[in-house]
């Protein structure tokens, strides 16, 4: 590896634009902008997850990719699934889009290394619940 990528943060550079590339695809393939946006985050935290441990060891190593690509191909598709959560009422309008779709990254990053143990659906459905229902006991 060093000899194609001598010193490491070319390395983690490398790994984030992949990592970067790769997350958008799978959010542009997800077609989180045609549908309702409560199945838009559940079909977000899905991608994301498939993006998988690239995307986790670019966010774990705090590994920063190029902002522009960053913007273009992950968070501008998941602000604008929350700003239209935001407008049909059903994702909180008090905090800013851009604020509660980093927390949808930051969900689903720290989630993903209990997938082996929990199952991809099932680690999906609880994200999305997190995410949209919040941390309050079920049932109340």
């Amino acid at each position: 590896l060093y000899r194609y990528f001598p010193p490491r943060q070319a390395l983690l550079s490398r790994l984030a634009e992949q990592a970067v590339n790769d997350a958008g695809e799978r959010l542009a393939a997800a077609r989180i902008d045609r549908v309702p946006p409560q199945e838009g985050v559940e079909r977000a935290v899905r991608a994301l997850a498939d993006a998988g441990d690239a995307f986790v060891v670019v966010a774990k190593e705090r590994v920063r990719p190029d902002q522009d690509l960053f913007e273009a191909r992950v968070a501008a598709p998941l602000r604008r699934l929350v700003e239209r959560g935001q407008s049909a009422g059903e994702i909180r309008g008090d905090l800013p889009a851009a604020w509660l779709a980093e927390s949808l990254v930051s969900l689903v990053v720290n989630a993903l290394p209990s997938l082996p143990a929990m199952g991809r659906d099932d680690l999906v459905a609880a994200a999305a619940s997190l995410f949209l229902d919040g941390a309050g006991a079920r049932g109340r």
